[in-house]
């Protein structure tokens, strides 16, 4: 056996010691960084909603700050003057509301599987109907799956009732705090995280953060705004009729038109399952299906409020839209299918604002690259 064969074998037993190493310790941080990102997960899981509650919050009531501000009133001062204002208008509303809303819930409550029932009878006729003319799908039960899902509904909503009012008391505590920081430090924590960017990436990340916070804050507020509008004509359109818990399904479809697409649809829903229930196919149902579908999506929606308000800031394709929605839900639920679109249009803007600095503006590695011969 040769020298050259003997040191041959040395050098593949230390390169077997090497990686056998090496892939030790790179488990052992995988495993350490697993650990740690589920404890971030788990530290800040509660955190999320809030904080992008507050920054909502702090969208809309900056520009009444900036206004009382210009009064010569110090930015902290305005701002509790603005809290205040909220404080009182909404103790008024929550006096004038709560009675009536107290026993609207409760009968509501108390009629959910009186109105379940109803929709699943409605399903399994549907259902017949369509075995009948389509035999290949007899196979599936669709009313089966209703009703399962409209137990869990129920279920959920008769069990979860608590554990919302104790979540909605702590959203009651840590808004307010969240939004009262990024109203008073709002400008000053955007300026922190744009300094740390590269010297030669500044003005791009200053004016890409710019663009992004101006947008959002007219998209959001837009977005709100027409949520507002849509559940009024809702609820201006259903009380001309005998349906009940007419402001319910108003401030419903308004919350649900946020999601794109698909929230108009799901919102028509439940006022169409109690005026079938509890009115019959009459006139007044015809007349809650034109409300629902004529005149508060088709007119006041896609041909009033989308224009003015919604076309110019998200300017997203239609499958880029679905797509946001659907990662959304996947991630966040309901939450996630509402924030969808705006983080998508965030990154479009982030990603045109790079194209257009990089098209006008040569950086210095690019402008390297360009003065190199080929």
């Amino acid at each position: 056996m040769t020298p050259k064969t003997e040191l041959t074998r040395v050098h593949l037993l230390l390169f077997f010691f090497v990686l056998a190493a090496g892939i030790a310790v790179g488990l052992s941080l995988f495993s350490s960084a697993s650990t740690f990102l589920d404890l971030i997960r788990t530290a800040t899981s509660g955190l999320f909603l809030p904080l992008l509650l507050s920054l909502i919050a702090s969208f809309l009531l900056g520009p009444i700050v900036a206004f009382i501000e210009r009064e010569n009133i110090s930015r902290t001062l305005s701002i509790f003057l603005v809290y205040l204002l909220v404080a009182i208008l909404l103790l008024l509303a929550a006096g004038w509301l709560s009675p009536h809303w107290q026993e609207m819930w409760i009968s509501l409550r108390t009629d959910l599987p009186r109105y379940t029932a109803k929709f699943i009878t409605l399903l399994r006729d549907a259902q017949e109907n369509l075995q009948s003319r389509f035999p290949y799908i007899e196979s599936y039960d669709l009313t089966g799956r209703a009703r399962t899902l409209a137990e869990q509904f129920v279920a959920q909503i008769l069990v979860g009732t608590p554990k919302s009012a104790l979540r909605i008391g702590s959203l009651l505590i840590l808004v307010p705090i969240f939004t009262f920081f990024f109203l008073r430090d709002g400008n000053l924590i955007l300026r922190t995280c744009v300094s740390l960017s590269p010297n030669r990436y500044f003005e791009m990340v200053h004016d890409l953060s710019s663009v992004i916070s101006r947008q959002m804050a007219d998209f959001i507020r837009g977005r709100l705004l027409e949520a507002f509008i849509i559940g009024l004509v809702v609820t201006i359109g259903l009380s001309f009729t005998d349906i009940r818990y007419t402001p319910i399904l108003g401030i419903f479809a308004g919350i649900t038109n946020l999601i794109p697409y698909v929230g108009p649809l799901v919102g028509m829903v439940p006022g169409i399952l109690i005026a079938l229930v509890d009115l019959g196919m009459g006139g007044q149902f015809w007349w809650i299906v034109i409300v629902y579908f004529l005149i508060a999506q088709i007119i006041v929606d896609n041909f009033i409020l989308i224009p003015i308000l919604i076309s110019r800031y998200s300017n997203l394709h239609p499958l880029w839209v679905l797509l946001a929605i659907i990662m959304g839900g996947k991630l966040y639920g309901v939450l996630g299918m509402i924030i969808g679109v705006p983080v998508a249009s965030i990154i479009k803007i982030a990603l045109l604002e790079i194209r257009h600095y990089r098209n006008t503006f040569a950086l210095p590695d690019t402008a390297q690259d360009l003065d190199r011969p080929t």
